[in-house]
């Protein structure tokens, strides 16, 4: 019964045992019943547990923070292409310098000058290219690479060429017949003599002429007739002083050429005296590519036929033949000549000097020839040459010339006459598949980010924005190198035209005669692809309008632009914002007054008119100065170009997982963006030429820059500096 009272029904007393509590009552719940006096000393002592316990919470969790984000965010990349980039920026720049005020400063301002990358990127792939024509080898006899090898030896060999002297150059003097200057001349007919300078000796005293596609479409490739090179300035609306100056020194060098071959002093003076009128009377009839522009005039398609009408002094037919072998010309071949009106002229000049003085022309051309051949001469021509060029920059207020080692020369003179070899070679070394893929896989990104720009670009309908995606959509690109140089089988050409010696200047000559034949050549070959305007380890990308293609040559995605070691910030903001400026050449056209009928034309000029008044007000350093009209079409590619890499890196960084950056720098991912798209734009400030269409390197910089509002907000910029203007403007 009692256990039946205690399950069932209330017995007696239930209210006492309610007070007192059962013994699992008290073990589930001590807190209750407890008697007061049991329960009272431990209450500080549980609630010191109680927060020890919260603190060792707390503490647990940012270990857990900090882990995770150790893990999940940019991890430092201690490669050595990283650290070797590290070095870079670090030696390149100003780091004292404040980012929201001076940012050209802190990238380029190196501690003695400022740094040039794009320069030191070309020189960087020529000591490439010196490394391999350099590196013991064994080659196939005929082959291309031993042809280029040995070339490159006998150029470096200067040895042997003081000691040839000038008898290899006089051999060739009397091929043309001589010269009155040394007695020994033999009156050829003029039109043979300059037959034989432009096909063998690659020398065009009066005019250029050069095979090219068509200016207009449909661009088939046709025989173009330019206006020549000169060696100096002789403009006589000059200032009085300097042109006089210009016609000394010039006169000076003409003399050192003559008294080098054997010249009497007194003939070379008279000589080299007209040959400075006939250039300065050549000099006259040139018009500026403006003055042409503004005319209508900017070329003119005729036959040889017309053209010997015109100007009859030349004999264009057997000249051009002569030249353009192995094609075949007739009296109707259509040609393009540039200045109709300078050969007019020219054809007149010749013809009285034919009469009068044609032993004077004979030695016009032959001084010219000198000119162009002193680089395969001794040392006695090469400083003659060099100061020349070095005297007329002083005087023309032009910086001076760097002086390139002889290997470099070297290096440039192998490459032009070998390029499909030292191509195969180059991207062999430098341009692996991964890297080409990587490459390939940055450009997509670019594109992709450029095709959803054109979606929120107010000024443009969606007519024209439906033709500006398609324009992207169907862009062709060519990376790293072109189609023959990736094929070795291709790149590997005999050369067999090409004889190498006895001295080096025949040598030079040789493959004077080889590289024009091959250019003809591949011209008359059906050619379906787009031919490169640039060598593979070139630096400069380009957009070629004719055929619809953009071009990142090889050399220009090495260190420190690109490589698929480097943490996604650097590819982007450098190698990205070259991609996306060249993409935006496309569009050119629209930003031009009238180039967008379909457009806001108020919203864009209104853009524009922002972007042209926003970098008239950056303050420019000591001499230097731009035209805002000519290099507003840069300065759009620039600020558009970085706009969308960014964004396409911003895009990236959504999509794919670790990302790294620098060690031992202070600069988070964001920045290191902006930092390696400074670093593409260093090089030295200069004195700008009111024609030049881009800005001076700083507003290349800073431009850019102060029009993302997150270079502001990642380098927290106060509002009203330098970099984050109280407005910005839209026009990518």
């Amino acid at each position: 019964m009692e256990g039946g009272e205690e399950s069932g029904g209330e017995p007696r007393g239930h209210s006492q045992d309610s007070r007192m509590g059962t013994p699992w009552s008290q073990e589930s719940s001590p807190d209750e019943g407890q008697p007061a006096d049991w329960n009272r000393p431990w209450a500080p002592a549980r609630r010191v547990l109680l927060a020890v316990l919260i603190i060792s919470l707390l503490l647990g969790s940012s270990v857990l923070l900090v882990f995770i984000f150790r893990n999940c965010g940019p991890r430092p990349c201690d490669t050595p292409v990283c650290l070797d980039l590290l070095a870079r920026y670090t030696a390149s720049g100003n780091s004292g310098v404040d980012a929201c005020t001076d940012f050209f400063s802190l990238a380029c301002g190196k501690a003695n000058g400022t740094s040039n990358s794009f320069r030191d990127l070309a020189e960087e792939n020529k000591s490439r290219l010196r490394r391999i024509l350099e590196a013991p080898g064994s080659w196939h006899p005929g082959s291309g690479e031993e042809k280029a090898f040995q070339f490159y030896s006998s150029c470096m060999d200067t040895q042997a060429i003081e000691d040839a002297g000038t008898g290899p150059l006089r051999q060739v003097i009397e091929e043309l017949g001589g010269w009155h200057i040394s007695g020994n001349w033999t009156s050829i007919d003029f039109n043979q003599t300059l037959a034989l300078l432009m096909s063998r000796y690659g020398h065009f005293p009066f005019f250029r002429a050069y095979l090219q596609p068509h200016p207009a479409p449909p661009h088939t490739p046709v025989i173009q007739i330019d206006q020549p090179e000169f060696d100096a300035p002789l403009k006589q609306e000059q200032e009085q002083k300097i042109y006089a100056q210009i016609v000394r020194e010039y006169l000076t060098y003409l003399n050192q050429l003559g008294t080098l071959l054997g010249g009497d002093p007194g003939k070379v003076q008279e000589h080299a005296s007209l040959s400075i009128s006939i250039t300065s009377r050549l000099f006259q009839f040139l018009r500026p590519l403006e003055q042409r522009q503004a005319q209508g005039k900017l070329f003119h398609t005729v036959t040889i036929d017309q053209l010997q009408e015109m100007a009859p002094a030349i004999d264009w037919l057997s000249c051009l033949q002569a030249t353009f072998t192995p094609m075949l010309l007739s009296p109707s071949q259509p040609l393009v000549v540039h200045d109709l009106e300078y050969v007019k002229n020219m054809s007149q000049l010749v013809e009285g000097l034919l009469v009068k003085h044609r032993n004077f022309l004979q030695s016009h051309m032959i001084l010219g020839l000198v000119g162009t051949l002193s680089p395969a001469l001794d040392s006695k021509f090469q400083e003659a040459r060099r100061s020349l060029n070095q005297k007329l920059r002083e005087l023309t207020e032009r910086p001076p010339l760097p002086a390139h080692p002889r290997w470099m020369e070297c290096v440039e003179e192998t490459g032009t006459y070998f390029e499909p070899t030292l191509a195969a070679l180059f991207v062999r070394e430098a341009f692996g598949p991964s890297t080409q893929s990587a490459a390939m896989e940055l450009f997509t990104a670019i594109k992709d980010a450029l095709i959803a720009r054109l979606k929120r670009l107010p000024w443009m309908n969606e007519e024209t924005r439906k033709e500006a995606q398609d324009r992207v959509t169907h862009l062709q690109v060519k990376i790293g190198a072109p189609e023959w140089a990736l094929k070795p089988e291709l790149a590997k050409q005999g050369y067999s035209d090409i004889q190498l010696g006895p001295s080096f200047l025949q040598s030079v000559l040789s493959c004077v005669r080889s590289l024009r034949a091959r250019i003809v050549q591949s011209f008359l070959e059906p050619f379906p692809h787009h031919r490169w305007q640039v060598s593979p380890w070139g630096v400069n990308a380009y957009y070629s309008m004719p055929d619809h293609v953009v071009v990142f040559p090889a050399g220009l995605l090495q260190p420190p632009f690109f490589h698929p070691g480097y943490p996604r910030a650097v590819n982007f903001g450098a190698a990205g914002s070259i991609m996306a400026h060249k993409l935006l050449h496309i569009f050119y056209q629209l930003l031009l007054p009238g180039g967008c009928l379909n457009c806001d034309t108020r919203a864009l000029q209104e853009a524009s008119l922002c972007l042209e008044r926003h970098y008239a007000a950056f303050p420019l350093p000591g001499r230097t100065s731009f035209n805002g009209s000519t290099t507003f079409l840069k300065n759009a590619a620039d600020v558009g170009g970085l706009s969308i890499a960014f964004q396409a890196y911003s895009r990236s960084l959504i999509r794919h997982r670790g990302e790294t950056t620098l060690p031992n720098q202070d600069l988070s991912s964001h920045q290191l963006f902006f930092r390696s798209y400074a670093q593409v734009m260093c090089r030295e400030p200069s004195p700008q030429d009111s024609q030049d269409i881009h800005s001076p390197p700083s507003l290349r910089i800073h431009g850019p820059l102060s029009q993302i509002p997150a270079f502001a907000r990642y380098f927290h910029c106060p509002r009203g500096t330098l970099l984050n203007p109280s407005s910005r403007c839209q026009l990518w």
